[in-house]
C-alpha cells in the first residue's frame, strides 16, 4: 500500500513541476495555449504556443501527468495541433532551414 503514495506523490510533483514550467512560458509569451501528444513509451510531450508566437514543449514521463499539468496550469488545451492553433506559431528564417533540412536529409 505504501508504494502507491510514494508513486502518487511522485507524479504529483512532476505535475506540479510541469504545470509551473508551463505558467512560467504563457507568462513570458503573453498567455499560452497548448497540446498534449502521445509519444509512446516515453510518455507525452505538451506543445506550447505563446500568443506572441513564440513555441516550446515538455515532456511528461506520461499521458495522464500531461494532461493533469496543462489542466491545473489553466492553459487552453487543442486536441490537434492544426488550424488556427497551428497558425499562432511564428517561425523565423532558422527554423524553416531546420525544417528543410530535415526534409532533405541535411
Amino acid at each position: 500500500m505504501g508504494d502507491t503514495q510514494q508513486v502518487d506523490a511522485k507524479a504529483e510533483r512532476k505535475v506540479a513541476r510541469l504545470a509551473k514550467q508551463i505558467n512560467a512560458f504563457a507568462k513570458a509569451h503573453g498567455g499560452a495555449e497548448g497540446q498534449v501528444a502521445y509519444i509512446g513509451d516515453r510518455g507525452a510531450r505538451i506543445v506550447l504556443v505563446g500568443e506572441d508566437g513564440g513555441w516550446g514543449d515538455l515532456v511528461a514521463p506520461t499521458y495522464a501527468i500531461a494532461e493533469q499539468a496543462v489542466q491545473k496550469s489553466g492553459i487552453t488545451v487543442h486536441e490537434a495541433f492544426d488550424g488556427e492553433f497551428a497558425a499562432k506559431v511564428k517561425t523565423g528564417r532558422y527554423e524553416w532551414k531546420r525544417m528543410a533540412g530535415i526534409q532533405i536529409g541535411g
